[in-house]
């Protein structure tokens, strides 16, 4: 999941020297016991017309798993007989997802990850237009075949939005009118903003005099959304959350991080790519504007280019960001009372996607002078994520995550729980990981912790950052995760499964009715555990991992589970796993 607008976001030895689990602050305690008893009420909703606990039943579990003593672990523990096996078609369904996902050859104790998704991982190819290929992704498209089925459906009646929205995919269907206008569009706003000078003659004499620096980053910002040297933005305040400001900060660059503008090995493979890619595209407009082909000069041209974003990428990083109030004034820059209206046409797409652009800088825009409405959705429903929001202090779920492997009414309560319940846990944990933490219940940012808890907090996140660090991935040379980057996303996924968890024991506990799988012999919490590490099956590109491992501030999908299950102590309950195995280990971080 995401945080700051952020998706649900982990490694092998499982504890740093000398280090001991600890117990949340007890200054903190309420708020995490709030999670378990937010969770619970997934539960609720199945409970089949059973009367509501009393207020003192809500009282969420606060002890420390219990351990277990040593003994041989063995993949699957055999159902009580009186258990109730589930066989309407909805759990015949599950049942075979669960079991062709898996590989029960593999032993849950020594690698969970390849017992619960060696299946998945067997049958599915990563497609040539991925990079990565998951159950994320899978589900993006299904939902992608869902919205495609909408937007063609013409003889419904539609309100002016949806009309819009289908005269924009029309226009994007058709090739025929997008190759007859061929380059000519991309060419008519290159004038608009100037020019481009390797794609222009004499750009230095007709046009340079006059250029200005401040008004052209205005007009990318203002007319096209795009942002250029400045990142500039309007966000809440993070002191004042009630209102929005400017936010100043430091550019985006070309490639995925500033690692590949100076490393040798595999980056300068990438730097000549991306340098190749840059000639073509510019080789290509001097040839559609009838100039000549001048390799020599395009060459010099974009090794300026690239030569000036090494140098942002050599500052980027020092650079802390600015920002300002609402009675700061930008050159440039006029908001009108972003609304212009869009107006698509099916002839017209690339123009359509300019509307579309510049709609949405004069809506962010605009927002300066608003006061910030707490009850806006920060993402749209069709959309297979979840999210955090420290400025607004919101957890958001959209209806495109509603689905299984996450939740469904058809299977078993411990499959949701294991499901949607980890990332509504996750998401709250986020509340409190080492960003989320240092925003208050109002969404400003405040050192509300008392100096024991902050200090409590720092001492067994280092443990969590040596656990993850010590993970090498293969795929990606071999290379060790950043346990310092991923920290806040492995703080939510260890938060998140052990509050889920907790909730679905204590809905068991309270009366809950759930039912097991036919044709697996695994427990209720065996389910729950299957399911969670499901959720994460995936697989990536070599190269796509070497970026991934830089850039992305989640672990790699199979260190996600192993991480966080190896420092719950339920998990090798419910295995029955043996000391010292490795989802067993002696050591274990927790932080909530």
């Amino acid at each position: 999941m995401e945080k700051s607008e952020s998706p649900v976001g982990i490694m092998e030895r499982a504890g740093g020297p000398g280090k001991r689990r600890g117990f949340p602050p007890w200054g903190l305690l309420p708020p995490l016991l709030l999670v378990t008893c937010a969770l619970v009420v997934v539960g609720v909703l199945y409970s089949r017309g059973k009367q509501l606990p009393s207020f003192t039943s809500w009282l969420c579990f606060s002890q420390e798993e219990k351990t277990v003593v040593k003994r041989k672990s063995r993949a699957i523990q055999q159902p009580a007989p009186m258990d109730e096996v589930c066989t309407t078609p909805g759990c015949v369904t599950t049942a075979a997802r669960i079991l062709q996902n898996m590989d029960p050859t593999k032993k849950p104790c020594e690698d969970f990850y390849q017992y619960a998704c060696g299946g998945w991982l067997r049958r599915h190819v990563i497609p040539e237009t991925h990079s990565r290929y998951s159950v994320f992704d899978i589900l993006r498209d299904e939902l992608e075949v869902i919205l495609k089925g909408v937007l063609e459906n013409s003889t419904a009646k539609d309100r002016p939005a949806v009309e819009k929205a289908k005269i924009l995919y029309r226009s994007c269907m058709n090739e025929s009118m997008i190759e007859k206008r061929d380059s000519q569009p991309l060419l008519n706003i290159l004038e608009v903003v100037g020019g481009w000078p390797v794609a222009m003659d004499r750009w230095n004499e007709t046009i340079g005099p006059k250029w200005e620096l401040e008004r052209q980053l205005a007009v990318m910002n203002a007319q096209f959304n795009r942002r250029v040297l400045i990142d500039l933005f309007i966000w809440n305040d993070d002191q004042n959350s009630s209102r929005h400001i400017i936010y100043i900060d430091q550019p985006t660059l070309g490639m995925p991080s500033r690692e590949y503008y100076f490393n040798e090995g595999s980056n300068q493979k990438v730097r000549e790519a991306y340098l190749q890619f840059m000639m073509s595209v510019a080789t290509m407009l001097r040839k559609d504007m009838n100039l000549p082909k001048d390799s020599q000069l395009v060459q010099q041209d974009m090794a300026q280019v690239l030569e000036l974003e090494t140098h942002l990428a050599n500052v980027r990083g020092g650079w802390a960001g600015a920002q300002a109030g609402p009675e700061m004034h930008l050159a440039n820059l006029s908001v009108t009372d972003g609304f212009p209206q869009l107006n698509f046409s099916e002839d017209l797409y690339f123009e359509n996607g300019l509307q579309n652009l510049k709609a949405s800088a004069q809506r962010s825009l605009k927002k300066l002078r608003e006061k910030v409405d707490q009850n806006l959705w920060i993402i749209g429903a069709a959309v297979v994520n979840a999210f955090y929001s420290p400025n607004r202090n919101q957890i958001v779920f959209p209806a495109g995550i509603l689905q299984p492997p996450f939740f469904s009414k058809e299977q078993p309560q411990a499959l949701n729980f294991g499901g949607i319940g980890m990332v509504i846990g996750h998401e709250i944990t986020h509340g409190f990981d080492d960003n989320g933490r240092n925003f208050d219940k109002n969404g400003n940012m405040l050192d509300w912790w008392s100096n024991f808890s902050a200090q409590h907090f720092r001492e067994q996140s280092e443990c969590m950052i040596y656990q993850y660090g010590n993970f090498s991935w293969d795929l990606a040379d071999d290379q060790n995760i950043n346990g310092f980057s991923t920290l806040g996303e492995n703080i939510a996924d260890n938060g998140g499964v052990r509050q889920a968890y907790k909730a679905y024991l204590k809905w068991m506990a309270e009366g809950g009715k759930d039912q097991l799988l036919p044709g697996l012999e695994l427990t209720y919490n065996q389910l729950f555990f299957i399911n969670y590490a499901q959720v994460w099956c995936g697989s990536y590109r070599p190269e796509f991992a070497v970026q991934s491992i830089k850039t992305d501030v989640h672990s790699p999908l199979k260190y996600r589970v192993l991480g966080s299950l190896q420092n719950l102590a339920a998990f090798a309950e419910a295995f029955q796993c043996a000391q010292d195995t490795p989802m067993h280990p002696k050591e274990r971080c927790r932080i909530w």
